[in-house]
């Protein structure tokens, strides 16, 4: 009897120890992600470079009309400008919930937009640069899951021209839709993202995100062992461009 006394209670201390140590983990995990993408708050008129207060007024980006700003040309992103793009994805450990989330600014790509109509639009990102806050799950992400050695980018081509309603002023926001072609670990595939934009004093910010289910691109659920994911999961682009 002693033995097994003995035994039943380092079985629930180990159980202790487990769900303590799965606690800890969903916390950390959960509380160090960072926060979901966003456009960078832009106020209209003095200290954005705007002409006085006029929030419509000309910028030195593209040209103007009559003071009102015009989008036409074509706006890219640049080496360090800001721009990142990545995934959110949720993890259960033991049935808790936390989340993962693997970012880059290895973004390349450009809009161009005649009148008020985004016509063209390419963006490519290096898979092998996206890192998240643990080591085993970017080497599980770079291998097994997205496999960059034979897949080293993911690309966004936009099929279906944007119309846009007008020309925004300074640090005024919009949403819409833009649908294209996704390509994730060699597999393209029509996807419709939902997105906001905002002209900023040097450019213009774009939000965009999907939901992804890995099992369209070929890609198995992501599994570290004692952590799985959900059969899904969230990509978040966030682009800063420069005009013409």
């Amino acid at each position: 009897m002693a033995v097994w006394k003995k035994a039943l209670i380092g079985a629930a201390a180990l159980i202790v120890v487990v769900m303590g140590g799965t606690l800890v983990y969903a916390k950390v995990s959960t509380d160090n992600q960072p926060e979901r993408l966003t456009l960078s708050t832009t106020t209209p008129g003095k200290g954005t470079g705007a002409t006085g207060d006029d929030p419509t007024a000309t910028t030195g980006t593209g040209s103007s009309t009559a003071g009102e700003p015009t989008l036409d040309g074509t706006w890219s992103v640049k080496p360090g400008s800001g721009s990142v793009a990545g995934y959110r994805v949720k993890e259960v450990l033991n049935g808790i919930d936390a989340e993962a989330v693997g970012r880059t600014d290895a973004v390349t790509g450009s809009i161009t937009i005649s009148g008020t109509t985004v016509t063209k639009a390419d963006f490519t990102v290096d898979m092998a640069s996206v890192t998240s806050d643990q080591d085993r799950r970017d080497g599980q992400f770079r291998g097994r899951i997205m496999d960059t050695a034979s897949n080293p980018t993911s690309s966004f081509e936009l099929t279906k021209p944007i119309p846009l309603d007008g020309a925004p002023g300074l640090g005024k926001s919009f949403s819409t839709t833009a649908t294209g072609r996704l390509t994730l670990k060699g597999t393209t595939r029509s996807v419709t993202l939902d997105l906001t934009a905002q002209r900023t004093a040097t450019g213009m910010e774009i939000v965009a995100d999907h939901d992804v289910k890995f099992a369209d691109f070929g890609i198995d659920p992501p599994d570290f062992g004692f952590v799985k994911t959900e059969d899904h999961g969230l990509i978040e682009v966030k682009l800063v461009l420069t005009g013409p």
